[in-house]
């Protein structure tokens, strides 16, 4: 067990007398040392009896504080250590010292940024040192959950400094959500750490809200001139008491959160509660039914994804609602992922059939993006039609959304050389909602590429060459139809004949093939796109319902540039 601080320096005073061998030490002298030093370090003018001395002996030469000293009576009179190069300040670290200083050095070792730690590097680099010359072969133990990348570190202590000193700072921050970094002044009161990132909890004025602000994010801090306002009435842990993470609100009441966790991860949930308000409401053998005292936050709807399909919300409504949205976008991510293998399958397709459909290009959340990009438009623009040229003339915006990442594949996969020369927005819903006889439509070709400031592959109406017999059809011509809504028999969708899309054909011929052959419904999901090749023959199917059918066309063709020239590869889709 441990010795008190007087017999520790009892201890080391008749070790230093034993080690000096140039005089010899009776236990009086030994007792005269030990009351000089105990009144030099600590005050004390008691003196010291001959038993207590005696006893620091015998405690010296036993196991009890790993000492074994050595030490030898002479002539019946004298002590001293019978090893001369003996003292215990020199003693070899026991196994269990060795265990305990290791753990000590990895858990000092995981506190960085703070200047208190940094001035025991010098002293955990020693620690180390000794601790791994007696003990090698050795691994860690403890791992205290770190992110060695993390930015924002180096703020840490002068931030910790401000607080504890109480000094107003000025700020240069750029949150996620900023186009610019912007300059404020700010009062911090705490700094929290939540899941590996790191927050500063303060208000920028008198009277401000409370707000945090994350410390990757901030990207200078320079002291203040204004004097430091402090909210005598700010207590952390209240403030933080009713909300999961770091994201408060001052405004919003906590609401009762229920949620069932599966009997899977029950186990976890009712050992580690997600927050200290969790109470169980019941049991089965199917999981268990929780309920949460919390407001609704970020970090709250981030718990409850985390646990994926091992936890269901049950109540409030709003919650339980962004919770499926945001599981549904999460499947759409996967869904939408396009693969070499279902490109060249299209291709395959649309080669030989004239007509390919490809589901789950665009997510859902694009698709609302698309939607209301378009709706907030056509506000503005009451004219009653079902088609809207020029689309994406009229409306520039749309452009980043709907040509994403996999229409610009698919769109390559077909012709690298390929760019847009038509767009058309058709919204057929109520009376727009008309049939259509079967039909080819005349594809284009372009004899020039116009390219409008901001824009590329743009055509003039004059640039546009009707095909007529004899002149030959161009190849690289396709249309690509993205549909808003969901498409089927019963709200127009298209009809098609695969393989018809070979040669212009009279209207007798027409007739004849269509009479003959057994259609093709082109059913397409909103997110979902039909490519075309020209002269397919097509045609709506008879509407039975109102459901509306929001389609954006595009047709796509290429022209060639004399030898040796190259678009651009911004001017390319």
């Amino acid at each position: 067990m441990p010795a008190n601080r007087n017999a520790l320096i009892r201890y080391k005073t008749i070790d230093k007398c034993l080690q000096n061998r140039y005089r010899t030490w009776t236990l009086d002298n030994l007792i005269d040392e030990c009351s000089d030093t105990l009144y030099e370090y600590e005050g004390i003018d008691k003196g010291i009896s001959k038993r207590t001395v005696q006893m620091d002996i015998q405690m010296m030469r036993s196991e009890k504080l790993g000492y074994n000293a050595p030490i030898i009576v002479v002539d019946r009179k004298y002590y001293t250590y019978e090893n001369p190069e003996y003292s215990i300040t020199n003693i070899p670290l026991t196994a269990q010292d060795l265990g305990k200083l290791s753990e000590t050095v990895e858990i000092l070792r995981q506190f960085k940024g703070f200047s208190h730690f940094q001035e025991l590097d010098g002293m955990i680099q020693k620690l180390e040192d000794h601790v791994y010359s007696a003990k090698t072969n050795s691994q860690t133990v403890i791992d205290i959950e770190k992110n060695e990348n993390l930015k924002g570190l180096e703020f840490l202590d002068e931030l910790y400094q401000s607080i504890i000193q109480q000094k107003a700072i000025e700020l240069t921050y750029q949150s996620f959500k900023a186009r610019q970094a912007n300059s404020f002044n700010f009062h911090p009161y705490h700094l929290k750490e939540y899941r590996n990132r790191w927050f500063v909890i303060g208000v920028k004025k008198k009277n401000a809200p409370i707000m945090n602000l994350a410390l990757d994010r901030i990207i200078n801090i320079k002291e203040s001139e204004l004097p430091y306002f402090k909210d005598e009435d700010f207590d952390a842990d209240e403030h933080f008491k009713n909300v999961i993470g770091v994201s408060v609100s001052p405004t919003l009441e906590p609401m009762e959160v229920i949620l069932f966790v599966t009997h899977t991860h029950s186990p976890y949930i009712e050992t580690k509660p997600i927050h200290s308000s969790q109470k169980v409401i019941s049991k089965d053998n199917y999981g268990m039914t929780i309920s949460l005292n919390v407001q609704y936050n970020f970090e709250l709807e981030k718990e409850i994804l985390g646990f994926g399909d091992g936890v269901k919300v049950i109540a409030p409504l709003n919650l339980r609602r962004n919770i499926t949205n945001r599981l549904n976008g999460a499947v759409d991510l996967y869904k939408t992922e396009l693969s070499v293998a279902g490109l060249k399958a299209m291709n395959a397709k649309l080669e030989h059939k004239g007509v390919a459909v490809l589901n789950f290009i665009y997510t859902q959340r694009e698709v609302k993006k698309l939607s209301i990009i378009l709706e907030n438009h056509f506000k503005q623009d009451p004219t009653k039609t079902h088609a809207r040229r020029q689309l994406l003339k009229r409306i520039p915006d749309l452009k980043e959304v709907l040509l994403n990442k996999n229409l610009i594949a698919i769109v390559k996969s077909v012709d690298k050389n390929a760019f847009l020369s038509k767009a058309i927005y058709f919204n057929k819903e109520g009376d727009n909602n008309w049939y259509v006889n079967w039909h080819q439509d005349v594809p284009i070709n372009v004899s020039k590429k116009v390219v409008t400031k901001g824009y590329s592959a743009w055509t003039s109406k004059d640039d546009v060459i009707s095909v007529r017999p004899p002149i030959e059809l161009p190849k690289a011509t396709f249309s690509i139809r993205i549909h808003l809504d969901d498409t089927n028999d019963k709200n127009g969708a298209l009809r098609v004949i695969p393989g018809s899309h070979n040669k212009i054909l009279s209207d007798k011929e027409i007739e004849l093939i269509t009479e003959s052959s057994i259609p093709k419904i082109c059913e397409v999901p909103a997110g979902g796109i039909q490519l075309m090749k020209p002269l397919l023959l097509h045609a709506s199917s008879k509407t039975v319902s109102q459901k509306k059918r929001r389609v954006i066309h595009l047709e796509f063709t290429s022209y060639e540039l004399p030898e040796g020239l190259e678009w651009a590869e911004q001017e390319k889709i």
